[in-house]
């Protein structure tokens, strides 16, 4: 099988020349087992094509490669990973002195053996990779973010760079949240009503921690983001799922006693459920008469290029009782970490310093690159680009899958990166995603989304941020192919 050319990209900050660049690429390929032997290379002018460099630069590293015997050489064929390709050596330590600690007795508390699915770590591999929340390098404007690295790491941000913030964050940052950010979704707040986390998932952990113990009640959405719903339990809360419809979150579905309500209004997470203005209406009117506190995440409202978002439910808030959370990690790059939550002036100065307490605050360069990246429009520009890629892959997807007679569940109304789909009765989503494999294609299951012991098996959610537009017929056709086996 041919080795995709989506699967290479030079990193922007790499040392060497390009063609030691492309070499080494190629070569950390092999020895990470990623290349097999006996699979054939993108062809030099592709390749070249693809990596923005010259053809010659690829050829000359395609030979050093041959002489190394990485690859060989098939006359007019092209260039194949060599069957006596260098392997990476085994290596297993034995332990110096036996560990004599036991664990079982020392942890008070276990964090392990939630539900969050684990996706693959050569998801890049997947030549029909339906992945959610990766980003696709094609996408990503690399040379104006390393050219934004690169002036925060100037002497005129050396205190951004270099400075303990402690009880602040990055003013740029924070200017640019408060004046740009936020106003596109009806909110308006202060500074010191704004603070920068490692994520959402960070801002939601911090939210957990101030306001559940094991005496509060708290609702979460049914299903749910796997790792929310892991963080809650931890709390000690008594959670209380409660299970979404078309429409999102149920108002007068919320039991008596609940104090804080966990929703994702704008795209509900996995359904993509589109919460209508009156339901956002209702909810606020529940939560008043149960005195409770609302967080709101409201992770992709820029991924809205079908029609314009609906205003956040924070911005419809008369009581200050909606913490809002967003996050650059979705729209950026989910290694950027990058997040902040808005709140009244008091939950977040209690929030600053329990941050404080754990991390002090996340690195000064990361949120200062982030603020020149964002005030210099580029954010803007990759947000317009990677909206107009989504819409196309979008719609491949819904013709892909009326063709092929698939069932989407959820569909977000504004947009988003992802469709919650239905297997034929009777097919488990899990058996599905593993005979899919074989076949390079790769799903995620829908019920590790679920709570308790009884969890629906017939959902699944396919990303299309990260899958070339010419590839989603196919692997839905191997999808559609791999449910009627199961059938």
């Amino acid at each position: 099988m041919p080795i995709a050319v989506e699967t290479f990209f030079l990193s922007p900050d790499a040392p060497g020349t390009l063609q030691a660049q492309v070499q080494q690429m190629i070569a950390e390929g092999i020895l990470s087992g990623r290349f097999h032997a006996g699979e054939k290379l993108p062809s030099s002018r592709r390749l070249a094509a693809h990596l923005g460099v010259s053809r010659i630069t690829v050829t000359l590293a395609y030979t050093e490669l041959v002489a190394n015997d990485y690859l060989s050489a098939r006359g007019r064929s092209g260039y194949y990973v060599s069957d006596t390709a260098p392997v990476p050596p085994v290596y297993s330590p034995q332990p110096r002195n036996a560990d004599r600690v036991d664990w079982s007795h020392a942890l008070v508390q276990r964090f392990t053996g939630g539900d969050t699915p684990v996706k693959p770590k050569d998801w890049r591999s997947f030549r029909y990779p339906f992945i959610y929340g990766q980003t696709d390098p094609t996408l990503f404007d690399h040379a104006n973010w390393r050219q934004c690295a690169m002036r925060a790491l100037g002497q005129k941000d050396f205190a951004a760079l270099t400075d303990d913030y402690n009880d602040r964050d990055d003013p740029l940052l924070v200017e640019y949240i408060a004046r740009h950010t936020l106003p596109r979704r009806g909110i308006s707040a202060r500074p010191e009503e704004i603070l920068i986390t490692l994520g959402a998932q960070n801002a939601l952990w911090l939210t957990s921690r101030m306001l559940l113990n094991q005496r509060r009640q708290a609702v979460i959405e049914d299903p749910s983001y796997p790792a929310q719903r892991d963080l809650l339990t931890h709390s000690g809360c008594r959670l209380m799922p409660v299970r979404v419809d078309a429409d999102g979150l149920p108002p007068e579905a919320i039991p008596e006693g609940t104090e804080v309500i966990f929703t994702t209004p704008s795209h509900q997470c996995p359904t993509t459920a589109t919460m209508p203005l009156a339901r956002r209406q209702a909810l606020l009117a529940r939560a008043r008469t149960l005195d409770a506190l609302v967080i709101e995440d409201d992770y992709e409202f820029e991924m809205a290029f079908l029609a314009r978002p609906s205003p956040a439910l924070k911005s419809l808030d008369e009581d200050g009782r909606v913490i809002y959370v967003g996050s650059f990690s979705k729209s950026l790059f989910p290694g950027l970490r990058l997040g902040y939550m808005v709140g009244s002036e008091p939950f977040i100065r209690e929030a600053r310093a329990l941050r404080a307490a754990m991390l002090r605050h996340p690195p000064g360069h990361i949120q200062r690159t982030a603020a020149y990246f964002l005030s210099l429009g580029h954010y803007d520009s990759q947000i317009r680009r990677m909206s107009q890629a989504l819409h196309d892959r979008r719609r491949e997807m819904e013709q892909a899958i009326s063709t092929q007679g698939l069932t989407i569940a959820g569909r977000g109304v504004y947009g988003g990166s992802s469709l919650w789909m239905q297997t034929p009765e009777g097919v488990d989503s899990g058996r599905l995603a593993a005979r899919l494999l074989d076949e390079s294609v790769y799903i995620e299951p829908g019920a590790p989304f679920f709570a308790g012991p009884e969890r629906p098996r017939g959902y699944y959610r396919l990303g299309y941020s990260s899958i070339p537009t010419a590839r989603i017929s196919e692997g839905i056709a191997r999808i559609a192919a791999a449910g009627r086996a199961l059938l």
